[in-house]
C-alpha cells in the first residue's frame, strides 16, 4: 500500500499544490516555516480525517478561505483507490472513496494505517495523560473499527453525564434514574475498551522494549505500565462507588477516560529523570512499535512519517534509525528536513527508489520543485 498522488486545495498554507510521490521514499526539503510539515499533515489528514497538529478543522483552512479539499491516490493491493475529502469547519466534512461517499466517517479510520514521527512527541513523556491516551486511542482506532465507535460513543456519555452533574449542582437536585441510565451505557462500553487497551499493552511491551534498546545502543531497564482503576474493579462497582465525589466534583472522576501509560527508565519515571537522548529513544521506540503492531493487525506496512527528526537527534541515533529503516518490512516513507545535503545522504544511505522535493518562499509564493 502507498499513497501515489496527492492534490491539496486551501490546505494551511497551500492554495493549491499537487505532489506525485515514489512508492519507497519521499524527502521533502526547505526553510523551517515554508510548508513542508504541512505535507505530511496532509497525507495524515488523508488516511485519519483530521490534522495531526490542529485540534479542529478551522485551523487548518488556509487563512482567508472558508473550505479546503485533499484528493489522494492510495495503491493498495495493485488497484487504485481515490480518496476526496470536502472539508468546511461549520458544516459535515464530505469523504469520499471512489467517488462514493462514507455512510459513517469512521468507517474509513484504518484504511490508510499511518504512524506519524514528529519532535512534539515528546509531550507523550511530558505532559498529562490525556496525550498518552490518545496515543492508545490512535492506534487502536486504526485496528479495531467498533474500539473507535465505542470510544466516540462513551465521550459523547462522559459529557452528558458530566453536564447533568453540574446542573444537579446548580438547581440543588439530583436525579437517580438519570445517572444510571448513563451508567448502564457507559459500562459496557468502558470494559470493552479496556479490555482492548489492556490486549494491546501486552503484545506492545516487548516490541517497545527490543526498539528501545536498539535505538539508544544501551541495556538500559525501561518499563510501561497500563494504568486503569478497571483493572482491581469493576466498572460498575467503580461508578457507583465514586458518586458522592462526583456530585461534590460536579464531573465523572471514575472511567476509561483516566486511565494512563506509565512511562520509566531505570525505575524513575521518564517525565522527571530521563536524558534528552534517553527520551528521544523512549519516543522513537514507542512510535516504531506502534509501526509493528499496526502492520501486524493489518497485513500491510502503514505509511511512515518522520517529521524533521533528524535535526533533533545525535549521530548514533541517526545511525541507529537509518539502520532500520534499511531492514525489510518498512513501506512508504516520508521525511522532512532543513539541510539538503543531509537529506541526499540519507537518500544515498537507504538507496531507495526515491523522490525529492524543494518547498522555498519566493516573494510569499510557495515554490515546489522535483529536485
Amino acid at each position: 500500500m502507498f499513497l501515489s498522488k496527492i492534490t491539496v486545495t486551501n490546505f494551511k498554507n497551500y492554495e493549491f499544490q499537487e505532489f506525485v510521490f515514489s512508492e519507497r521514499l519521499n524527502c521533502v526539503m526547505g526553510l523551517n516555516g515554508v510548508g513542508k510539515t504541512n505535507i505530511l499533515d496532509a497525507i495524515y489528514y488523508l488516511c485519519m480525517c483530521k490534522s495531526y497538529f490542529a485540534g479542529q478543522d478551522k485551523n487548518v483552512v488556509k487563512q482567508g478561505e472558508n473550505f479546503f479539499r485533499l484528493d489522494g491516490t492510495f495503491i493498495k493491493k495493485e488497484r487504485s483507490e481515490h480518496i476526496v475529502f470536502k472539508v468546511q469547519p461549520s458544516k459535515k466534512k464530505e469523504i469520499l472513496k471512489n467517488e462514493s461517499p462514507y455512510e459513517k466517517i469512521i468507517d474509513h479510520v484504518g484504511q490508510y494505517p499511518i504512524v506519524m514521527i514528529a519532535p512534539d512527541d515528546t509531550q507523550l513523556a511530558q505532559e498529562g495523560s490525556e496525550a498518552r491516551r490518545r496515543f492508545l486511542d490512535n492506534s487502536l482506532s486504526q485496528i479495531d473499527d467498533v474500539y473507535l465507535s465505542n470510544l466516540l460513543i462513551y465521550n459523547r456519555l462522559i459529557d452528558q453525564r458530566n453536564t447533568a452533574l453540574k446542573q444537579f449542582a446548580q438547581k440543588n437536585t439530583f436525579q437517580a434514574t438519570l445517572i444510571e441510565s448513563y451508567n448502564r451505557q457507559l459500562i459496557p462500553l468502558g470494559e470493552y475498551i479496556f479490555e482492548q487497551r489492556k490486549k494491546f499493552f501486552e503484545e506492545f511491551f516487548p516490541i517497545f522494549e527490543e526498539f528501545f534498546k536498539f535505538i539508544s545502543n544501551k541495556s538500559d531497564a525501561v518499563y510501561l505500565s497500563y494504568n486503569s482503576k478497571l483493572a482491581d474493579q469493576n466498572f460498575e462497582a467503580l461508578l457507583q462507588n465514586a458518586l458522592p465525589r462526583d456530585k461534590i466534583l460536579q464531573r465523572t472522576s471514575v472511567g476509561i477516560h483516566k486511565d494512563d501509560l506509565i512511562f520509566g527508565i531505570k525505575n524513575l519515571p521518564v517525565k522527571k529523570f530521563a536524558s534528552q537522548g534517553q527520551l528521544k529513544s523512549f519516543i522513537l521506540a514507542l512510535k516504531l512499535a506502534q509501526f509493528e503492531i499496526l502492520k501486524k493487525a493489518k497485513q500491510v506496512a502503514p505509511i511512515l512519517l518522520l517529521d524533521d527528526i533528524f535535526d533533533k537527534l545525535d549521530e548514533t541515533r541517526i545511525r541507529q534509525l537509518l539502520h532500520l529503516l534499511h531492514q525489510q518490512g518498512f513501506g512508504q516513507i516520508f521525511i522532512t528536513d532543513t539541510h539538503l545535503e543531509r537529506i541526499k545522504l540519507i537518500i544515498s544511505d537507504l538507496n531507495y527508489n526515491s523522490k525529492l522535493f524543494q518547498i522555498e518562499n519566493l516573494d510569499n509564493l510557495l515554490s515546489v520543485k522535483n529536485l
